[in-house]
């Protein structure tokens, strides 16, 4: 009996190991998906390589890809001098504010040769707005050989799409890291040891989630965001953005019935999810159902609100709809609670991203060495991935610091699981605790 035990003891503990491991990279991958968007940047995509040398991609502010160029500022070519001219055309040319650098080979050298860019341009034009951020590539190769990726950009080698990936990460993360496989996007651990079944399910689900919860532009939107609005298939997402291509942006949401499979019971339940800000109806713009229209014009009229003026409501008003009694006006409208509380949260904040509320990513315009550091330092970091010993935290140095769970106690009782505390995405202040150059090694703990 004892080796038939065993099996079937050794396979419950590798259940239970599994759903753990997909539970940590589900949270991971949901944290990463909401991190708050840099809005209204015109951003320089940079893929830094020695060899081959660094790729450059502008984005205009809605992630409309303008131009691109090759540069050698680092070894073994060494052409600063060149690199720099090219970058400062762009930056004039484009109006650019912000260098997104992918953290792969040679991204410190890239860095540090950014850094001096950004450093020179400020000592002759000291308000100059232009500051860089490293963006984790992890997925963009797998993107760039995407079909997505050779729809969007059929005319464009897969480096450079891999680029604009890169840059458009830093406007909109959640649209597109959806485009890409989750086991590419390098948070969690163990992805491909775990019950690949039930990781996909759970990791669908998390993208879905996201969606939902932010919203989508039904006018900017690619098709791979549309197909986790839920309700919409492929074949359906893809119907949406020819018919925008073909007659133009849609103006409200009723249009949606006249695409090709849409149908009524998709209509009811994606229109929701669904955003159209250049609608003349403000509605469109909100998370309030087209079914919930009516029930908000009349809490509108019962306030003395025009509904075509939520966009502009002062705070008089916005007082009386927080201090309604909400089962009350509920009743007299007959809705139910939680649908007047949807109504309410979106006429006080129309068209609101959820993800504004969450810590803007950490802008740099210089660089920190390893010798720079010291203990006690205290340094703000942005939290790469977290897992069950603890968050690995880039801190603006070549190597991630890392936060152990024993160190992410404040005062009070010890910390048993690394989430109930960080999140991958946080902008947290951390101390270091000890540093190991020769090793690579920087250890932290919170503040």
């Amino acid at each position: 009996l004892f080796p038939s035990l065993e099996r079937e003891l050794r396979s419950e503990l590798t259940e239970q190991a599994d759903l753990h491991a997909i539970h940590i990279f589900s949270k991971n991958l949901g944290s990463l998906l909401l991190q708050a968007p840099l809005k209204s940047k015109v951003v320089i995509g940079l893929d830094p390589a020695y060899r081959t040398g660094c790729k450059v991609a502008v984005v205009d502010e809605y992630g409309k890809y303008l131009e691109g160029t090759t540069i050698f500022p680092v070894p073994p070519h060494n052409e600063v001098a060149q690199s720099e001219a090219v970058l400062m055309a762009i930056v004039q040319r484009r109006n650019a504010n912000l260098i997104a650098i992918g953290n792969g080979t040679a991204s410190r050298e890239t860095e540090q040769f950014v850094a001096n860019f950004i450093q020179k341009i400020k000592a002759i034009k000291p308000d100059a707005e232009l500051n860089y951020i490293i963006v984790d590539e992890a997925g963009a190769s797998v993107y760039s050989a995407s079909p997505i990726a050779k729809t969007e950009f059929p005319d464009l080698d897969a480096a450079q799409r891999g680029n604009i990936s890169i840059a458009r990460r830093v406007q909109d993360p959640l649209a597109e890291l959806v485009k890409i496989d989750p086991k590419s996007i390098g948070v969690g651990l163990y992805q491909h040891d775990v019950n690949q079944v039930q990781l996909q399910k759970s990791l669908d689900d998390v993208v879905e989630s996201a969606v939902n919860t932010v919203g989508v532009n039904l006018n900017t939107a690619s098709f791979a965001l549309l197909t986790h609005v839920s309700g919409l298939s492929q074949k359906v997402a893809e119907s949406i953005v020819k018919r925008r291509e073909e007659k133009g942006p849609y103006t409200k949401r009723e249009e949606l019935l006249d695409v090709s499979g849409m149908g009524p019971f998709r209509f009811q339940q994606s229109a929701g999810f669904l955003r159209i800000p250049e609608s003349p109806n403000p509605f469109d713009n909100t998370a309030i159902h087209p079914e919930s229209y009516k029930a908000a014009e009349k809490l509108c009229a019962k306030v003395g609100i025009n509904s075509n003026m939520i966009n502009h409501l002062d705070a008089e008003t916005l007082k009386k709809l927080k201090d309604l009694n909400v089962r009350k006006t509920a009743e007299e409208l007959e809705v139910g609670v939680p649908t007047l509380e949807l109504i309410l949260e979106n006429l006080m904040k129309p068209g609101r991203d959820p993800r504004d509320n969450f810590p803007q990513p950490v802008l740099r315009s210089d660089i920190l060495k390893m010798d720079d550091l010291k203990p006690g330092q205290k340094l703000e970091g942005t939290v790469r991935n977290v897992v069950d010993f603890g968050a690995f935290v880039d801190i603006g140095v070549k190597e991630a610091g890392m936060l152990h769970v024993s160190k992410m106690t404040r005062g009070g009782d010890k910390v048993k699981d690394p989430l109930d505390v960080v999140s991958v995405g946080d902008i947290i202040t951390v101390v270091i605790d000890s540093i190991e150059p020769e090793r690579g090694r920087i250890s932290l703990s919170l503040v």
